[in-house]
């Protein structure tokens, strides 16, 4: 029985495709069946694993249409046990065409469904927004990891996301958990870092993950090169931190 894992925050540049692309990539390296789902107009979770954006045809924009089957837009990539259903620039488009769709915030739900079982893990990078895309994705998951910049304006926006996860819940998808609040970005030097730290765990608790993602340079450059953190360099420290991630999420589903 695969679990679905939505990486959601409406806040741009906190780190969730990165966190989508190298979460997947550890799972992976744990010997995992992996379906990163890229659900982001943008398709950097596409380009993240050295799939060039322009050669694709199929993906998540047909998937949420209905006019393919789920099987037929998954693609194989270069990092073990990761499959994906990639996206490009047409998904823009879908939040409009889906608004006068019956059960529209259960496209995705019913697209995957064929093939859940298929894998361990299925994670959604989701844009940075609450439309229609990432509506889709809370309901189509069985839970969602909330990535958190450890910088001054963190936690703005948070209660909006955690009142849209809750509205889900009682709406669409009453199975929805959250996995975790992720902490990113984080560096030990500055004191507003740490500030961060403090004051998320003092609010959520249990609620945070232990595993915190750090400023690493190895992290922010391995996008370019089309690759996760793990391909790219398994030494550095944002590998460590998320390989640790990957096995904190394991243990815990265990």
């Amino acid at each position: 029985m695969g679990k679905i894992i939505a990486i959601a925050n409406q806040k741009g540049g906190v780190g969730k495709t990165t966190t989508s692309v190298n979460l997947a990539a550890s799972l992976g390296v744990l010997e995992k069946k992996v379906l990163l789902i890229d659900a982001d107009p943008q398709a950097n979770a596409t380009s993240g694993l050295g799939i060039d954006v322009e050669t694709v045809e199929l993906g998540t924009y047909e998937l949420l249409e209905h006019s393919a089957k789920a099987k037929k837009v998954i693609v194989t990539t270069n990092s073990p046990n990761v499959d994906l259903i990639p996206a490009h620039i047409d998904l823009v488009a879908i939040e409009i065409e889906l608004v006068d769709k019956e059960r529209r915030e259960y496209m995705l739900r019913e697209a995957i469904a064929p093939i859940k079982d298929d894998y361990d893990y299925i994670i959604i990078d989701c844009a940075p927004s609450l439309g229609l895309l990432t509506l889709n994705a809370l309901t189509a998951s069985d839970s969602v990891v909330i990535p958190i910049q450890c910088e001054y304006y963190a936690l703005e926006g948070l209660g909006k996301l955690l009142n849209t996860v809750k509205s889900i819940q009682k709406i669409h998808n009453p199975d929805l958990d959250i996995e975790g609040l992720l902490l990113t970005m984080y560096d030990s030097r500055l004191r507003l870092s740490n500030q961060v730290v403090d004051e998320v765990n003092k609010h959520f608790g249990d609620m945070v993950f232990k595993t915190i993602i750090q400023r690493n340079i190895r992290l922010s450059e391995a996008p370019s090169f089309g690759e996760s953190i793990i391909a790219y360099d398994a030494s550095s420290k944002g590998a460590v931190n998320y390989l640790n991630l990957a096995n904190e999420i394991v243990k815990n589903n265990a």
